[in-house]
């Protein structure tokens, strides 16, 4: 059996792909795989070091309003419906699946045209305008959340889940104490803008780092993101907080071993992308999300609120988060175990941790 994946531009769309095509390879041990990207995006550098056969179309997102820029894109796009169906029609795939981003969309257009059957899945609960395109051509839809499925034709919708990586579900707790040197007696608080950081949530951070840094009863766990690294650093030190004297503050640039900091994760700041909140919601972690404000359709606003609505998570907008603001929310939840509680049963029940098993199956049933 022969698959084509394609997912670009960022690790929400790069790592549920990576999540399916290992979940595949166990069902079908013969299968073969082509991954298809940008040479742009983050995708250029980790698919080969998967170890996945790679190949690239070129083209970019269009601007919203009429620009030369947009008119070169134009052409570029053209072009790049051209090579993906070059692509499908030398690689021959049994079917071909989309987890987002604007190189799909020549991948599983061409793939359609020529009767390859196709499956995208959307992550998000307002779907990015390639997979609104997409839906009129592809054979399935596997959306991540229920709210998405009233954007796409119902006969073809399933609604599955996002699939997140097997380490999240098996990482131990008490490994994960001890990976980092943690204290399992006490709650733990997981800070993480995402692989790149975000700023305002680092700024917001300061203060509240200040004062915990006089309060050890609860630990936190904050990566910063490796650009912000020595500027949180430097603020930390001018607020006077040494973390040398204070074992239950863990600040990082980066964690690669992110699901064993979800493992011992007793409540988590973070953004508000559809592989995040997959993750959590698979683990059952209370969160304050801050949704990034600049996200394509204001996507991550309304993930956050579809949890906020379930009584999974808090929301604090961009522009409102302060570290007044994020101190408090912080402090109301980590002061009443039964809220937490309650916010981690309605997170869990959001949760879809086979997810990955699902949309491979459907893959395989629409196969050729």
């Amino acid at each position: 059996m022969k698959i084509i994946v394609s997912g670009g531009g960022t690790g929400g769309h790069i790592y549920p792909a990576v999540t399916l095509i290992r979940t595949l390879q166990k069902k079908v041990k013969d299968a073969e795989f082509l991954y298809v990207g940008t040479k742009v995006g983050l995708e250029a550098d980790i698919i080969p070091k998967e170890g996945l056969p790679f190949e690239t179309v070129d083209i970019r997102g269009f601007e919203r309003h009429l620009t030369p820029v947009n008119l070169l894109r134009a052409g570029k796009a053209m072009a790049g419906v051209m090579k993906a169906a070059a692509i499908v029609r030398r690689f021959q795939p049994d079917v071909v699946i989309g987890t987002g981003g604007y190189v799909c969309g020549p991948i599983l257009l061409a793939a359609s045209l020529m009767h390859v059957p196709t499956l995208i899945q959307e992550q998000n609960v307002i779907p990015g305008i390639t997979n609104k395109i997409l839906a009129k051509f592809v054979t399935r839809i596997a959306v991540g959340t229920q709210e998405a499925a009233a954007h796409f034709p119902a006969a073809k919708v399933v609604f599955t889940g996002n699939p997140i990586r097997s380490e999240v579900l098996s990482a131990d707790r008490l490994a994960g104490y001890k990976a980092f040197q943690l204290d399992s007696g006490k709650k733990t608080v997981l800070v993480s803008g995402g692989s790149r950081g975000a700023r305002s949530i680092n700024r917001a951070m300061i203060d509240v780092l200040k004062n915990a840094a006089q309060h050890p009863q609860v630990q936190f766990l904050h990566a910063t993101g490796k650009g912000e690294y020595e500027d949180v650093m430097a603020r930390l030190k001018a607020a006077g907080v040494d973390l040398e004297q204070c074992r239950h503050i863990r600040v990082c640039p980066y964690l690669y071993n992110m699901p064993q900091a979800m493992a011992i994760a007793d409540l988590a700041v973070f953004r508000a992308g559809a592989t995040g909140i997959a993750e959590l919601t698979a683990k059952g972690i209370p969160a304050v999300l801050i949704p990034y404000p600049y996200a394509a359709e204001n996507h991550q606003e309304y993930n956050a609120r579809a949890l906020e609505d379930a009584g999974a998570a808090r929301m604090i907008l961009n522009k409102d988060l302060t570290a007044e603001r994020l101190s408090s929310v912080l402090t109301e939840l980590l002061s009443e175990d039964m809220k937490l509680e309650r916010m981690s049963r309605a997170s869990r029940q959001l949760g879809r941790p086979q997810a990955a098993e699902v949309i491979a199956d459907m893959a395989l049933a629409i196969a050729k």
